[in-house]
């Protein structure tokens, strides 16, 4: 497939992934050679060690002539930050942040290795397994004792694996459930405002995006439900599925967020509503914006999660888009309090929930056409001083959807104005390296010249 082209994105969105330098490691036997007893434990896991003979999945270079790649192993732990995910607990940030949060050794807290490593009990780990090896193969996969040699035979399909423990991940809306299992959060994995304030980065997410930079390991199947390899549009079909999932999810958060005893949960709020650099009020165009739909002082909700999100409804869904829109308006309101009422919070988020889960179903199923990827884009883009006035995260959640859409078009017909549009999406995730001196006016400026480009 394709190389997505990906500006160098900024920090502050993790996007910017460098490619780390460290060689893949080398095993020599095949996973369908491995402990053939543990073959039959559905359920253990057996480390990403099982998977990396060059005859599976440890290749250097990919493979055309397969169903996989085949060097998806090798691109992993060389390319893929999920593999560093366990080292970065043991830095002197991560050290310094389990200090203040009073876990002991970040290396050894259960808080912590719930994302950065795949930290299942002892009872389900072979004995090759590492704790180490971070965010690996069966962290998406799921377990692999039971699936890890049958997989290799000849026309063995894929739902038979996943009724021995392997996870669904060709399904895009599993795929982006497991994602944000740790990019969003659950009840039990979680990033919440002390966190952050410890020195952890707040959480967002865009699955074409970071599935993008990661960069994929994997070839698209094309089955129902999924993104097909063969589909030049698959970036958008991606990245509506993820939206539409992230914001049902984000919302089923916050209603069940209302039943903790700390609440409101800061990390609900737009973070640099409050850190920002301050400036003379003649020059702040938060108080030239005004405060739409909230008191003056009150810290506002973040609604990154549907401020592109909406557009995507109305392109596709038009019938149901305003019902949406009335129900988070509702959500946006009772959040946006200095003193938030639980009830009315709860009752807003899971009604909102249940019309974000009913779109999952519909946008899942959704034809996608170049005609409306481009109208989309176009529409996003003419949204730029009302995206770009949401703050710098619903800036950044615009950014990667632009690009994603850019990628998807530019595959299908090769758009005249190709390297003008690229550069200027690059300048647009420039205006994102610094979120607490972010300027709306620059960022929407930027957006009207890609919308330029695309007439």
């Amino acid at each position: 497939m394709n190389a997505k082209p990906s500006p160098k994105l900024p920090r502050p969105i993790l996007c910017a992934l460098a490619l780390a330098a460290m060689a893949a490691a080398s095993v020599s036997i095949c996973c369908a050679q491995t402990h053939p007893a543990e073959t039959q434990g559905v359920g253990k896991y057996t480390g990403p060690g099982s998977c990396a003979s060059t005859s599976c999945h440890g290749s250097i270079s990919p493979r055309n002539d397969t169903d996989v790649l085949q060097n998806e192993y090798s691109t992993w732990i060389v390319k893929d930050k999920h593999s560093k995910s366990y080292q970065s607990l043991t830095g002197n940030v991560g050290e310094r942040m389990a200090e203040i949060l009073g876990l002991g050794k970040a290396e050894n807290a259960p808080r912590c290795l719930a994302c950065h490593a795949l930290n299942v009990p002892d009872a389900l780990r072979s004995r090759t397994f590492d704790l180490t090896e971070g965010v690996s193969c069966e962290s998406c996969h799921g377990p692999a004792a039971g699936w890890l040699g049958p997989h290799t035979e000849r026309d063995w399909p894929h739902q038979k694996s996943v009724a021995l423990g392997m996870y669904d991940a060709r399904d895009l809306v599993k795929r982006t459930e497991k994602c944000l299992s740790c990019h969003l959060g659950t009840q039990e994995n979680y990033v919440n405002h002390e966190m952050i304030a410890a020195g952890h980065p707040a959480l967002f997410f865009e699955l074409d995006s970071f599935s993008a930079v990661m960069p994929r390991h994997w070839k698209e199947t094309g089955e129902p439900g999924e993104a097909a390899n063969n589909d030049p549009l698959y970036d958008l079909r991606e990245m509506a599925i993820g939206q539409a999932v992230q914001l049902r999810d984000s919302l089923a958060q916050l209603e069940r967020r209302t039943r903790e005893k700390n609440w409101p949960e800061y990390a609900e709020i737009q973070c640099y509503a409050c850190h920002h650099s301050l400036t003379p009020p003649e020059q702040s165009w938060r108080q030239a914006t005004g405060y739409p739909g909230r008191q003056a002082g009150n810290p506002p909700w973040n609604e990154s999660q549907y401020v592109v999100f909406r557009d995507v409804v109305h392109q596709f869904d038009p019938q149901d888009a305003e019902q949406l829109a009335a129900s988070l308006t509702q959500v946006y309101k009772a959040m946006s309090q200095l003193s938030p009422d639980r009830e009315a919070v709860a009752s807003a988020a899971a009604n909102s929930a249940h019309l974000a889960d009913a779109l999952v179903a519909r946008i899942t199923l959704i034809s996608y056409e170049p005609e409306s990827a481009m109208q989309l884009l176009q529409k996003i883009l003419a949204d730029a001083d009302e995206i770009s006035a949401q703050g710098e995260q619903s800036a950044a959640q615009a950014a990667m959807v632009i690009q994603s859409l850019f990628v998807a078009l530019d595959r299908d017909r090769k758009l005249q104005n190709s390297a003008d549009m690229r550069n200027a999406i690059t300048a647009l995730f420039q205006q994102l390296d610094n979120p607490s001196v972010y300027e709306p006016a620059r960022f929407a400026h930027q957006m009207q010249q890609i919308n330029a480009a695309t007439r």
